[in-house]
């Protein structure tokens, strides 16, 4: 009877430690309730620092058929395809227009920046034809992509955030090819912007912190996202969508990460600003007060004023004959 005791209080004992440690370790293993799981950041990789990190590739460039032939160049429609995310393996292209000019063989080259389109009505070059003719005719080797969704172009990114953040890589890219074009000079490059397309240049020479002189028309020069907020009042559903997206985004990134305002002092190109005092788009005040910021910075950068709209209609000659005028005075020999 006595071994029966000795040996059920044996059993009993073993089973109470097992018991004790098992709940020892739960009681010490982190809990897994309501513990959200940690949000991958695959947008970070489009902020001004990390782009900057990136080993950016070149695209290929392919030269279609002419569209236009004009006495001192010719037009054509370009394809370029190349890795807008950056995953080293997704390759999209983009269409839009190259300006080649007949008389030499090399020219340098001016890389061209839309403004913003409707897709709906968008065709290749417009928002840049006319002065990519204007450049072309004196000489410049021209190139404007479409982006992605436009025109004959892949589809843009699902995410409003990184098709917007893939207008960058397209550029850096299509820089990083421009090798690949036999009639660029090899030492020349240079950027223009309008609108939406100055604040893209804007974010390009950040991020490439060496000299591209640039010359920027009506830049939209506010920070992000304050420079999409502004204008929602003219989407369909007056910026809902963009508004609810943008609470996501903030919800697991820093905007000041992706805002050119924040960077300024990574610019290294001289700056010409072209702006109409007439402008109901982009208010002359936002470009005043980027020209004397930059200046105050010690940047390279100069400010011309136009009695003129948004697409500068009224002092177009002007405004073209002061930007050839630039480019020409900032060629490398």
């Amino acid at each position: 009877m006595r071994r029966k005791l000795i040996i059920a209080f044996l059993i009993s004992t073993i089973i109470f430690l097992i018991a004790y440690q098992t709940n020892y370790k739960n009681k010490n293993k982190p809990s897994l309730i309501n513990q959200t799981p940690k949000t991958e950041k695959i947008l970070e990789k489009y902020s001004v620092e990390n782009l900057a990190k990136s080993d950016i590739k070149d695209g290929d460039i392919l030269i279609k058929e002419k569209i236009e032939e004009k006495e001192k160049f010719n037009s054509y429609i370009f394809e370029f395809r190349y890795n807008p995310n950056l995953d080293g393996k997704t390759i999209k292209k983009t269409t839009g227009m190259i300006n080649i000019p007949k008389e030499g063989n090399k020219f340098p080259l001016v890389i061209m920046i839309r403004g913003y389109v409707n897709p709906k009505i968008y065709k290749t070059g417009i928002g840049s034809k006319n002065l990519s003719y204007f450049l072309a005719n004196n000489g410049f080797l021209t190139i404007a992509p479409d982006f992605l969704g436009y025109a004959d172009s892949d589809k843009e990114a699902e995410n409003i955030f990184e098709s917007r953040f893939q207008t960058y890589t397209t550029i850096l890219s299509l820089i990083k090819s421009t090798k690949k074009i036999e009639k660029w000079d090899g030492k020349n490059i240079f950027i223009w912007g309008h609108s939406n397309g100055g604040q893209i240049s804007i974010y390009t020479i950040e991020v490439i912190n060496n000299n591209i002189p640039t010359v920027l028309w009506a830049p939209v020069s506010k920070p992000f996202p304050y420079s999409i907020l502004y204008y929602t009042d003219e989407a369909e559903d007056k910026g809902k969508f963009i508004r609810k997206e943008l609470a996501k985004f903030e919800e697991v990134y820093s905007v000041e990460d992706f805002s050119i305002t924040n960077h300024f002092d990574k610019i290294n190109s001289k700056i010409l600003i072209i702006q109409g005092a007439l402008d109901d788009a982009v208010p002359e005040k936002w470009s005043r007060q980027l020209y004397q910021t930059l200046k105050e910075m010690g940047k390279d950068v100069s400010y011309k004023v136009y009695p003129a709209d948004h697409n500068l209609r009224q002092s177009w000659q002007q405004a073209a004959e002061e930007t050839l005028s630039f480019y020409k005075q900032n060629l490398t020999e």
